[in-house]
């Protein structure tokens, strides 16, 4: 039994050792040597101070911000810990509540709104932590996010083309618009 028992121990150990040890700290070394913001969180700062991340959405709720995509995790909204959909079908009558609820939301605070509502601003992502919204999305809150600062809508319209991505790579995706670092862009303009 010994001579089955020590060489298959030795074996766990070692492939412990190198598995679960070894090979995930030589990865972590790596990927902060080439890609450092990345592999710490593509955290943006502000003052000195980590102000969020750029992979994470934030719940900007007052009229002179831009709003994100509703978050669906629990308990509070862009849980990092809690990331997950809703899991409601589209035939949900719950679901149609939420974004029936939404959509009053945001023709609240801007009255004037008459065209359609982009439907990334009332339906959650798959994560519940999406940080961008569509460049529809952006253009249907200019107007508002503008009063509510006193800016010209056109300055307010150049910031977001100057904030919205193209597909990565050219085909994948579609074109985006990081809502944190607007917001945190916008700040500068006053």
């Amino acid at each position: 039994m010994n001579l089955q028992l020590r060489p298959a121990l030795v074996c766990l150990a070692a492939c412990s050792v190198l598995t679960g040890l070894a090979y995930p700290l030589a990865l972590t070394g790596l990927a902060r040597i080439l890609f450092p913001s990345q592999a710490g969180g593509s955290l943006l700062r502000q003052d000195g101070r980590v102000i969020g991340s750029a992979l994470i959405g934030q719940a900007f709720t007052a009229p002179d911000y831009f709003w994100g995509r509703p978050s669906a995790t629990a308990p509070g909204p862009y849980n990092g810990a809690a990331s997950g959909a809703s899991n409601l079908a589209p035939s949900s009558p719950e679901l149609r509540r939420a974004v029936e609820a939404r959509v009053a939301a945001l023709r609240a605070a801007d009255p004037e709104a008459t065209g359609p509502v982009p439907v990334d601003l009332v339906t959650a992502s798959a994560s519940g932590l999406d940080p961008d919204i569509s460049p529809a999305a952006a253009a249907f809150q200019v107007r508002r996010v503008a009063r509510a600062r006193g800016l010209d809508e056109a300055r307010v319209r150049a910031l977001v083309a100057r904030h919205t991505v193209g597909p990565q790579f050219g085909l994948l995706g579609e074109p985006r618009v990081n809502v944190l670092a607007l917001n945190r862009d916008l700040d500068t303009l006053r």
